[in-house]
């Protein structure tokens, strides 16, 4: 009987977490699909705590307590802004767990499991342990202590190349060979060394794509586990994570016009860079205003597109905004939001910061729905945008974005720029939209910068 409610409780978790997927894919319906996924994983702890091999359940218990106060004291402490670095981290410490009980797995049976088994806990351990290190670069590289920039050297390429081939030939040898347990160690330092040097040369332009493969190791590391224990949560869930990892990321390469070979090997932003700097002399200088000329652009405005990017995500900008638009909307102009997918550093990372201002979902339109509006729109305000709005994606073939699906900002009658500093954007190389006759930067601290636009529209 016990058994059977173990099952029950697997299969509806198992549902669970499918229709919680499901309902993450619609803003409308995200909380409710997030709760039905926490619901899910209830009951998979339920069914898992049943189980007839435990036979203690105080370190379980010690465990359950500080995972949860960590949890919520990550919860309260880490803001929005900070997603990205919280997800990497997630995935770094889940990738973690998945190789240490791979570890005690094989440390427990060894030569005892079967084929099967040994080459589900093999690769349990390869895609954890590289999950680990790989989500460490990722967090060090979001965080500004490790370059952003891609790190290359000669023969890189060749050289990961060979590393995961011999990951795979050990798990193969360990199958062969369970009572040597040199494979198995093997495997599991070079699967940490995988990690390193897959996304070393992985620059920040290419984060939102990063996050999502790591995402999709965890989950294929998590089913891999669920073979290696027999357990048929582990491998739907884990299967899930995986597969919706995977199409996110190319969904994300899509974005960018980028193939998954092109973003892990291509080492993107390393050389255009100094090409950028090397001619930012040559062209025509941006067109620098202040605030007061910014403003009466504003307020003549009818209709207004903000294009919010990681700058805005930088200045925690988002509650400004909304400031903003509640008064251009009392002036009698339509203001919406155009998010491209790869906007900030993880996919619907601007999505998530809108929402924690409380701007509503209808008013925030995707690439595809809002591009062809730009032309009729008087101001596009682009905050801390940089790559996803530069035309040299639509119309300079030498251009490293070439071909790279952007919004069309440049298309405005006015577009006003806000920007830290003249620095190029993830990708290194100058954007031309910053010296296009209609467009105007305004320099500075973003939240700072639309707060004193909201007070100055205010006095008149």
């Amino acid at each position: 009987m016990t058994e059977l409610f173990i099952q029950a409780c697997y299969l509806a978790a198992s549902l669970l977490f499918i229709l919680g997927l499901r309902g993450l894919g619609d803003p409308r319906k995200a909380r409710r699909g997030l709760l039905l996924a926490e619901l899910g994983m209830l009951a998979a702890v339920v069914g898992t705590l049943l189980h007839h091999e435990i036979v203690s359940y105080t370190w379980i218990a010690v465990g359950a307590v500080v995972g949860s106060v960590l949890g919520a004291w990550l919860s309260l402490k880490i803001p929005m802004t900070l997603m990205p670095e919280r997800i990497a981290f997630s995935h770094a410490f889940g990738g973690l767990a998945v190789a240490l009980v791979g570890i005690a797995e094989y440390d427990h049976l060894g030569a005892a499991m079967n084929g099967l088994q040994l080459g589900a806990t093999g690769f349990e351990v390869v895609l954890g342990a590289l999950t680990f290190t790989g989500s460490i670069m990722a967090f060090g590289k979001l965080q500004g202590f490790i370059p952003g920039k891609p790190v290359t050297f000669r023969g890189q390429n060749l050289l990961n190349g060979v590393a995961i081939v011999s990951t795979l030939a050990l798990v193969t040898a360990l199958v062969l060979q369970p009572e040597n347990p040199v494979w198995f160690w093997s495997a599991l330092a070079l699967a940490l060394l995988i990690g390193v040097t897959l996304v070393l040369p992985i620059g920040g332009a290419d984060m939102p794509v990063v996050i999502c493969l790591l995402n999709s190791y965890a989950g294929l590391a998590a089913a891999a586990t669920g073979f290696a224990l027999k357990n048929n949560v582990l491998i739907i869930c884990g299967a899930l994570d995986g597969g919706s990892g995977f199409i996110l990321g190319m969904i994300m390469s899509k974005a960018m016009n980028r193939s998954f070979s092109n973003v892990l090997f291509g080492a993107f932003g390393a050389t255009p860079a100094a090409a950028a700097a090397g001619g930012a002399d040559s062209g025509p200088a941006p067109k620098v205003a202040d605030l007061e000329d910014a403003v009466d652009v504003l307020r003549a405005a009818r209709s207004v597109i903000v294009v919010p990017g990681y700058g805005m995500a930088v200045s925690q900008a988002q509650h400004a905004i909304r400031e903003l638009a509640a008064v251009l909307k009392a002036g009698g102009a339509e203001v919406r939001y155009a998010i491209h997918p790869v906007a900030g550093r993880m996919p619907g990372h601007m999505n998530v910061l809108l929402a924690e201002a409380n701007i509503p979902y209808d008013q925030l339109y995707d690439l595809d729905a809002i591009n062809d509006d730009f032309p009729a729109t008087d101001v596009a305000l682009v905050v801390g945008a940089n790559d996803v709005v530069n035309p040299a994606a639509k119309d300079d073939p030498a251009s490293p974005i070439f071909g790279m699906p952007v919004l069309a900002a440049d298309a405005a009658r006015s577009c006003i720029v806000l920007k830290r500093s003249l620095n190029p954007g993830f990708a290194g190389i100058e954007n031309k939209l910053f010296v296009a006759d209609n467009t105007m930067l305004v320099l500075g601290d973003a939240k700072k910068t639309i707060i004193g636009f909201t007070q100055a529209l205010k006095e008149h």
